[in-house]
C-alpha cells in the first residue's frame, strides 16, 4: 500500500452513517472514492456523494455510489480532497487541475474539511513551488492581468497539455498563473485577488482546511486546525 492509499483509507474512516461527502479531483482522492465505495459496499454505509468534477463522478459512478447534483445541494458533512501546497497555518494552493469553482464551492459549504497530501507538498508559504493560477473570465484576462502588473505581479496564460493552445477551464474559463515578487502572507493574497473584478476564482484556500493529513513512509500524521490558528 503507497502512502497516498494509506492517507486516503485513513480520512474514509472520518465517515459515518448519513453524511453527505464531498469528493475531491486526483489521485489521492481516487484512492478515497474507492475507499468510501468499499464501506458503502461492504459495511452498509449510507452516505450521499457530491462531485468537484466530471472525472469524480465518473469515478463515483463506476464505484456505485450514490450521487447529488451540486444544484441540488445546500451543505455537505465533509469534503476530502488534495491540495499542491500547505502551509502550517493550513493555507492551501489549488489548481493545477482544471475546476477551482467548483472545489472552493464544496470547501466552503462543508462542515468539515479533510485535506490529504504527501510530505512533499508542505511549503513555508503559496507559491514557493508552483504558480498561483486564476481562472479568468475570457474577454477579461489582459484587463485582469494589467490589474496585476500595476501589483508588480507577472502572469501568463496557461497552455494547455498538448502546448497548442490555451488551457480551458470546465467552466470555459482561461486560467492565467502568477509568479509572485514576494512572499505574501495567505489572507493577504486571498483578499488581493478577491478584488480584482474579472477573475472568477483562484487557488488561494485560505482558513477553509479544517485538517490536513500528511502521509510519509507509511506513516499518516493529522494535524488539526487549532483554535485561533493564523
Amino acid at each position: 500500500m503507497n502512502d497516498k492509499q494509506l492517507v486516503a483509507i485513513q480520512a474514509a474512516q472520518h465517515v459515518q452513517d448519513g453524511m453527505v461527502v464531498g469528493l475531491g479531483t486526483g489521485s489521492t482522492a481516487n484512492y478515497f472514492i474507492e475507499e468510501l465505495a468499499r464501506r458503502h459496499r461492504d459495511e452498509g454505509l449510507h452516505i450521499t456523494a457530491a462531485a468537484s468534477s466530471v472525472a469524480s463522478t465518473i469515478q463515483a459512478q463506476t464505484h456505485g455510489l450514490p450521487l447529488v447534483a451540486l444544484e441540488h445541494l445546500g451543505r455537505l458533512d465533509l469534503y476530502v480532497d488534495g491540495a499542491d501546497e500547505v502551509t502550517t497555518n493550513l493555507a492551501l494552493l489549488k489548481g493545477r487541475g482544471y475546476d477551482l469553482v467548483r472545489e472552493k464551492l464544496l470547501a466552503r459549504a462543508s462542515e468539515r474539511f479533510i485535506v490529504l497530501v504527501d510530505k512533499s507538498k508542505l511549503v513555508g508559504h503559496l507559491g514557493e513551488k508552483f504558480p498561483i493560477p486564476l481562472e479568468v473570465i475570457p474577454f477579461a484576462w489582459q484587463l485582469v492581468q494589467a490589474s496585476l502588473q500595476q501589483l508588480g505581479i507577472a502572469s501568463s496564460l496557461r497552455q494547455n497539455a498538448a502546448k497548442d493552445g490555451w488551457a480551458i477551464t470546465s467552466h470555459g474559463s482561461l486560467v492565467l498563473e502568477l509568479t509572485l515578487p514576494k512572499t505574501f502572507k495567505s489572507d493577504e493574497l486571498n483578499r488581493l485577488l478577491n478584488d480584482i473584478p474579472g477573475i472568477v476564482e483562484h487557488g488561494v484556500f485560505d482558513e477553509l482546511a479544517d485538517a490536513v493529513f500528511v502521509a510519509d513512509n507509511g506513516q499518516v500524521e493529522e494535524i488539526w486546525k487549532r483554535p485561533g490558528n493564523i
